[in-house]
C-alpha cells in the first residue's frame, strides 16, 4: 500500500505505478464520488460506447468495394492534392 498527502490546493498524486498500471497519463478527466469510505475516481471515457449500426449511416458509399491498395493510393493523392 502506497500513502499520498493532500496539498494546500486540494490536490493529491496518485503513485507512479498505479498511474503506470491503469495507463492514466496527464490530462486524464475523472467523475469524483463522494462515498462511505472516502472518494471514488472514475476515468471519463473520451467518446460515449456506440454501434456499428449507429455510425454506418455515415459511409454512404454505394459502389464498388476498394481494396486497402486503392484507399491509400486514394488518400495519397488527396494528401498531395491539398499541399
Amino acid at each position: 500500500m502506497e500513502t499520498t498527502r493532500l496539498s494546500s490546493k486540494g490536490q493529491i498524486i496518485i503513485p507512479k505505478g498505479i498511474r503506470d498500471k491503469l495507463e492514466w497519463n496527464p490530462g486524464v478527466e475523472f467523475t469524483v464520488e463522494e462515498k462511505e469510505e472516502g472518494i471514488l475516481l472514475r476515468p471519463l471515457k473520451p467518446f460515449p460506447r456506440t454501434r456499428i449500426e449507429d455510425v454506418m449511416g455515415c459511409v454512404h458509399y454505394k459502389g464498388p468495394r476498394k481494396s486497402l491498395e486503392e484507399m491509400e493510393a486514394a488518400i495519397a493523392r488527396e494528401a498531395k492534392r491539398r499541399k
